[in-house]
């Protein structure tokens, strides 16, 4: 598979790392992450861990962006608590960003080598939920 690469938006990251240094505290909020909404704004979230599964950075971030009209996001980025910089997302996230928004764009890597790359990049083999419903007909 050859890997696309974007542009990396700066302001994106920066606007991620600011919530992980200003808003996470504690276990229970450790990873924030922000996403472009197609209209140019930037929605932010943190995580809220627990236990039992808690949601992380990017499925709250999905919702927060709902709630605020936003429902078409172009790229996504996750940032750790305690200056751990740029954190991937893991398989649920991934397989959620993937079923939500086929053509997003997920910044990866770390310092220098951050990249956006299609969300579908980060899946080999990609299993697309809708592909698989029966018709209602």
């Amino acid at each position: 598979m050859t890997t696309q690469t974007h542009p990396v938006d700066r302001e994106l990251v920066e606007a991620a790392a600011d919530v992980a240094r200003s808003r996470c505290r504690g276990d229970n909020h450790t990873m924030a992450a922000a996403a472009r909404a197609r209209d140019g704004r930037i929605v932010t979230a943190v995580n809220a861990h627990h236990f039992t599964g808690g949601p992380c950075a990017e499925l709250v971030v999905i919702g927060a962006a709902a709630a605020q009209g936003a429902h078409e996001l172009e790229t996504i980025v996750a940032v750790g608590d305690r200056e751990r910089g740029v954190v991937p997302p893991c398989g649920r996230c991934r397989q959620v960003l993937l079923d939500y928004f086929p053509a997003l764009r997920v910044i990866v890597g770390a310092g220098d080598r951050l990249r956006a790359v299609p969300v579908a990049e980060l899946l080999p083999e990609t299993y697309v939920w809708a592909d698989h419903q029966l018709d209602a007909g």
